[in-house]
């Protein structure tokens, strides 16, 4: 096993925490809010649009290339015009190490629905897991089936393609809790990412993602005005070698991943 660091680092001590808005202002800062959630749902629905010609017409990898880039870059995009508001703050330049590694396996805790756009937007070389539902829709899907994200319609095809992605060079971004966080500290890990890290004899990068906001949290609507501003923050946690057993494997990497969150998950 290769390790980035020896040991889980505690989260940031300079992650910042909200405060409430003051009364008079929430009006304002829940309409800035909303404004970059439709940013982001335009951008998707533009991004989308602008695929779904070149699925049919790039060839495969050309297309895989475009379209991962593009995603990323539009995330990108999302995360400056954030920051710039003031609204949402994200620390992720850890990630730039990783993004020309060719067949490594990235997994992460979920804390937020904005996760894979944090992570995503740092690495362009990255595919996700993507319901098949939304890879047939014909306003979500275009992109991820230009960038060829896989389908999680089962797990044989699902393990099958991530296999073969990882091995023509790709990296793969996986949530093993499978959902957002509900459990202090992680929910538990399926072990679908060993089992393809043990066929691809991929190694694991683990990423932890901070935050002390609970916005976008499991059961967090999204017309509620969280404390302000929202920070996340991203590290690198140990490097794992590919298993041999990979349900061992999978919950030793959950009894890491819990030990390096040390913080209580965000209250309301």
């Amino acid at each position: 096993m290769c390790a980035l660091t020896t040991d889980p680092e505690p989260p940031p001590a300079a992650l910042l925490p909200g405060r409430p808005t003051p009364l008079l202002l929430r009006p304002l800062a829940w309409l800035m809010l909303q404004a970059l959630l439709l940013l982001l749902g335009l951008g998707s629905v533009l991004g989308n649009l602008l695929a779904m010609p070149l699925y049919p017409l790039l060839p495969r990898q050309r297309g895989l290339r475009m379209g991962r880039a593009g995603i990323a870059r539009g995330y990108r995009f999302f995360w400056r015009v954030a920051a710039a508001s003031g609204m949402l703050r994200l620390d992720a330049e850890v990630l730039d190490s990783l993004r020309d590694e060719p067949g490594l396996i990235i997994v992460a805790n979920h804390p937020s629905l904005l996760d894979a756009l944090m992570l995503v937007a740092r690495l362009p070389r990255a595919a996700c897991i993507m319901k098949a539902s939304l890879m047939r829709n014909p306003l979500l899907g275009p992109g991820a089936r230009l960038a060829r994200y896989i389908r999680n319609d089962s797990t044989f095809g699902m393990v099958r393609c991530a296999v073969a992605d990882l091995r023509a060079g790709g990296q793969l971004l996986m949530f093993p809790e499978g959902t957002r966080t509900t459990q202090d500290p992680v929910n538990p890990f399926h072990a679908s990412f060993t089992l393809i890290a043990r066929r691809a004899r991929a190694p694991i990068q683990v990423v932890f993602i901070d935050t002390l906001s609970p916005y976008l949290g499991k059961g967090w609507p999204l017309w509620r005005l969280p404390p302000l501003p929202i920070h996340f923050a991203v590290r690198l946690g140990r490097r794992f070698a590919p298993p041999q057993d990979h349900e061992a494997a999978c919950a030793e990497i959950q009894a890491y991943v819990a030990a390096g969150l040390r913080q209580p998950r965000p209250q309301a």
